[in-house]
């Protein structure tokens, strides 16, 4: 609690306030991180390969699956090439933040959802082979916290984009 109210403090001294934006990035990319870690730690040791456990019956399931493909499981050989993939989009995330100006703060958050999206299915791909996924809502491709906050960054990326000057962020 103490270092969250410094931290808060840090973060609006207009002395620092550069250098506190770039520790919240780091901090949303490595909160990302850490829940989409932790999640798929608890899916690993407490269920079964295959195993649906229903939250809403027939419409949303804890489903353990594992992944070592793409997007929908395409191109399931190709762990390598996407771990290279990562990287690439690990340094393009970052240097889309280095280019962003003061206007464009808002853009910061939904970079670091996309960052510790990536950084969790790397974090797997490396040390497991293969991506971890559970959230099973039936109609859609089984997926991750850490595909969510990727999809959830791009998403407000592109509606920020859509809406440009018309969109006045409150902060």
């Amino acid at each position: 609690m103490w270092a969250m109210g410094c931290l808060c403090i840090y973060v609006y001294n207009e002395k620092y306030r550069g250098d506190s934006i770039l520790i919240m990035f780091y901090l949303v990319a490595l909160a990302v991180l850490f829940l989409d870690m932790a999640t798929k730690l608890l899916v690993v040791n407490k269920m079964d390969m295959g195993q649906s456990i229903p939250i809403i019956k027939n419409v949303f399931h804890f489903t353990y699956i594992v992944n070592r493909g793409a997007a929908f499981g395409i191109f399931p050989q190709g762990n390598f090439i996407f771990i290279l993939i990562s990287f690439v989009g690990i340094i393009m995330v970052v240097g889309l933040y280095k280019k962003l100006n003061k206007e464009e703060f808002f853009l910061r958050l939904p970079l670091g959802f996309i960052l510790g999206g990536i950084l969790g299915n790397l974090f797997d791909r490396i040390f497991r082979g293969e991506v971890v996924d559970f959230f099973d809502f039936r109609i859609w491709p089984i997926f991750n916290f850490a595909d969510t906050f990727i999809c959830i960054g791009i998403s407000i990326i592109f509606l920020f984009t859509i809406l440009g000057k018309k969109f006045k962020p409150v902060f």
